[in-house]
């Protein structure tokens, strides 16, 4: 069950959100070396998220300037490189990150995005997996969620349904967890658990707390074909073929279509 193209990390989102633990929110002056520390590598990431990689790397460079050794410097430096296509040299701060604090359930998880990113998905589950060992990281439900899409990705549905699974026992609302897990139930034929994971998905789409993508929709269609809900897989057929007309979701879905 080889699944390629359409299942890509929500990498920006992943990255910032993995790094808010280490954000201060400000570069104000700093009353002690801690402070300074976490102050000049809050504001890189903030120039980072700016677009201006030449202060965030001037802002980080001054915390690596006064401890050689902490390893949030060196994960943001791998980011700003990451956003400059530096891609060696991203990799480097990456690994200087974790030989720094081999912990770290955000770097692990920053780095594994990485390697998701460059396609290298082996070397990725097992950073994701690092990730999802702390049960304090605060961005635990994602880090499970983006490992069960490197395992769909490596043909390891079994374990990727589990990694979903345990993400929503955490958050029940992520989005990506809930449209992966039915699609995964209803290939096994447990139609029920599909559509109700698939309705609370809806639903936050209604709510507009997410939106629609190629895979959810395709996989609103196929659920609506099982159910017999001719005019259900009829709108998903029209979003799709309006939102995503060159995606591999809607030329499969006129290959079935026939």
């Amino acid at each position: 069950m080889k699944r390629s193209g359409a299942l890509m990390l929500l990498l920006t989102a992943t990255l910032m959100a993995g790094c808010a633990s280490q954000t201060t929110g400000s570069g104000n002056a700093a009353n002690s070396p801690q402070e300074a520390l976490e102050a000049y590598t809050s504001l890189g990431l903030q120039y980072l998220q700016a677009g201006n990689t030449v202060n965030a790397k001037m802002s980080v460079q001054r915390a690596i300037g006064i401890d050689a050794g902490y390893a949030p410097a060196y994960n943001a430096m791998a980011l700003i490189f990451q956003a400059e296509q530096e891609f060696e040299l991203a990799e480097d701060y990456f690994r200087k990150a974790l030989a720094a604090d081999k912990t770290s359930a955000m770097i692990h998880n920053n780095y594994g995005a990485f390697l998701f990113a460059r396609q290298r998905y082996s070397e990725a589950c097992s950073q994701l997996h690092q990730a999802t060992v702390d049960p304090f990281y605060a961005q635990r439900a994602q880090a499970l969620e983006n490992l069960g899409r490197c395992y769909l990705l490596t043909d390891s549905p079994n374990e990727a349904k589990e990694a979903f699974r345990r993400s929503l026992a955490i958050n029940g609302n992520r989005p990506v967890a809930l449209v992966e897990l039915s699609g995964l139930l209803l290939e096994e034929g447990d139609i029920a658990s599909s559509s109700r994971l698939f309705e609370r998905f809806r639903q936050l789409v209604e709510q507009k707390r997410t939106e629609h993508t190629a895979r959810s929709l395709w996989q609103g269609i196929k659920l609506a074909r099982v159910e017999r809900n001719v005019s259900r897989a009829a709108t998903y057929a029209l979003l799709l073929k309006n939102m995503y007309p060159q995606s591999q979701e809607y030329r499969l879905f006129e290959e079935t279509a026939q």
